[in-house]
């Protein structure tokens, strides 16, 4: 129960207006005035019983009536499962009925306006950030694609050899420690690094052909094996409704459908775990790795259009958009690029160039986190929300969605659940990064993990202490 809104609640009553006038006559009987008295008493232990019940069952305070977590009773140890819906913006949740996910919420700790990414908001960056909780300068995945400036060797996402892959992420901590982990589809849990070998049994190779409904039904196997062997740290994947996203924005049907099906996955789910008894054991971690906003072709600033002032050439550019990331060849003076590139933008003779703005990657503000890699080209560009930065006019309509703009844009937020023993019921807090998930899980699973850009106060500021 919440003292403060009890307090509230009484002094409210004490304060309130009598509902009978009690002033009288010192020469009228006194019998009056016992019973206004009792009536005034009465009033105010009416108000404060029903504050006590009002308070005690409303969602909001029900977290702070739990001081302590809820004691397992099936599981021997704690077991996190990490569940990423990609692209899934906040606000989906409530375009249409959802009420697995909302299960999730009523009765875990949801971020109130949403999770914010690191920048770039794009896919493989911010899974990796998630699991590591690192800036993706210090865990090396700067971008979907990109070169290492020494050998020329070009980063895909079908790229697993270590040597990309820096700090470390979550199924590596948990191996470090002795202990079980399962990776059901995650951008670099194929890659061997430390004790982490990608074991058959319990790492999944990428193949997005696989039914989501597979997807549960195998975490739902662990669950099935003896106690002992049950992993303590599992993920699990989802492309939608990142893939609808970019075909037809954030605000199509298909969106709707897709957080649909999101929805029903997640039931299935948590019906398996009810079914072998471990559901209020096992804590989930559902998140998104970015938002989503629209684009269409009005909203574009041509490189070409530059050329006035300095020639962009496409050999030049290691990425259009949103990020714009430029390595102008070694005769070429980083900062000079940079002031031509700026002034063309700001002649008014650039279409939409006052839509995008130039920096050198250390002169990007701090907040981005965004400058302290060698993979990390030298001149970055910052397009605005919904626009799209492109070589040439082709002609070629297009209208759909994308992400990989400043974290600070709202659009680019996406969720965080956390249900389980540790996380109060009915509780909301405030929007933070990502990167602070790691120390969360770690906490959680009592395991030592790495050096990391998280808070090492943050679980402390979100999770319930054991008892």
């Amino acid at each position: 129960m919440d003292v403060k809104k009890l307090e509230e609640a009484e002094e409210e009553a004490s304060n309130s207006k009598p509902l009978l006038n009690t002033s009288t006559s010192t020469s009228h009987s006194n019998k009056p005035t016992l019973l206004l008295n009792f009536i005034a008493c009465m009033s105010l232990i009416t108000a404060v019983t029903f504050a006590i019940l009002f308070f005690s069952l409303s969602p909001s305070s029900s977290s702070s009536s739990t001081t302590t977590a809820r004691p397992l009773k099936k599981l021997p140890h704690p077991v996190v499962l990490l569940i990423s819906s990609d692209g899934f913006r906040f606000g989906y949740q409530f375009k249409t009925p959802t009420p697995n996910i909302h299960r999730l919420i009523n009765n875990g700790t949801e971020a109130l306006t949403g999770l914010i990414p690191v920048f770039p908001t794009l896919t493989f960056p911010n899974h990796y950030s998630i699991v590591t909780g690192l800036y993706p300068p210090h865990h090396g995945i700067i971008n979907n694609f990109f070169f290492d400036p020494i050998t020329g060797e070009k980063f895909t996402m079908a790229s697993h050899e270590s040597k990309w892959w820096l700090g470390q992420p979550l199924w590596e901590t948990v191996a470090n420690n002795g202990k079980t982990a399962a990776t059901y589809f995650w951008p670099g849990s194929e890659v061997i690094k430390g004790l982490w070998t990608c074991p058959l049994r319990f790492c999944k190779h990428y193949d997005g052909s696989v039914p989501f409904e597979d997807r549960v039904d195998t975490v739902l196997e662990y669950f099935d094996l003896p106690l002992d062997e049950i992993p303590v740290f599992m993920t699990l994947y989802f492309e939608d409704p990142d893939h609808q996203g970019h075909q037809v924005g954030p605000d199509d049907d298909e969106i709707t459908q897709a957080v649909s099906r999101i929805d029903g996955v997640i039931g299935r789910l948590i019906n398996g775990l009810e079914k072998r008894g471990v559901f209020e054991d096992v804590t989930i971690i559902m998140v998104g790795d970015h938002g989503m906003v629209g684009t269409c072709d009005q909203k574009l600033v041509f490189l070409d259009d530059l050329a006035p002032w300095v020639d962009i050439t496409p050999n030049w550019v290691h990425s259009y958009t949103p990020l714009l990331a430029i390595w102008p060849p070694s005769n070429h003076s980083a900062a000079d690029v940079v002031v031509k590139i700026n002034e063309g933008l700001s002649s008014g003779r650039v279409e939409n160039g006052n839509k995008l703005r130039v920096f050198l990657k250390e002169d990007l503000p701090q907040r981005l986190h965004y400058a302290d890699s060698n993979r990390i080209p030298p001149i970055i560009g910052l397009v605005q929300e919904g626009y799209k930065v492109e070589q040439s006019r082709t002609g070629k309509k297009e209208c759909g969605g994308a992400h990989g703009y400043d974290n600070a844009f709202f659009s680019m937020r996406t969720i965080f659940i956390g249900h389980g023993p540790q996380f109060a019921r009915g509780r909301k807090i405030p929007s933070f990064q990502n990167v602070e998930i790691y120390n969360l899980i770690t906490s959680i699973l009592n395991v030592k993990g790495a050096p990391n850009n998280g808070s090492d106060s943050f679980p402390q500021s979100v999770l319930l202490p054991y008892a």
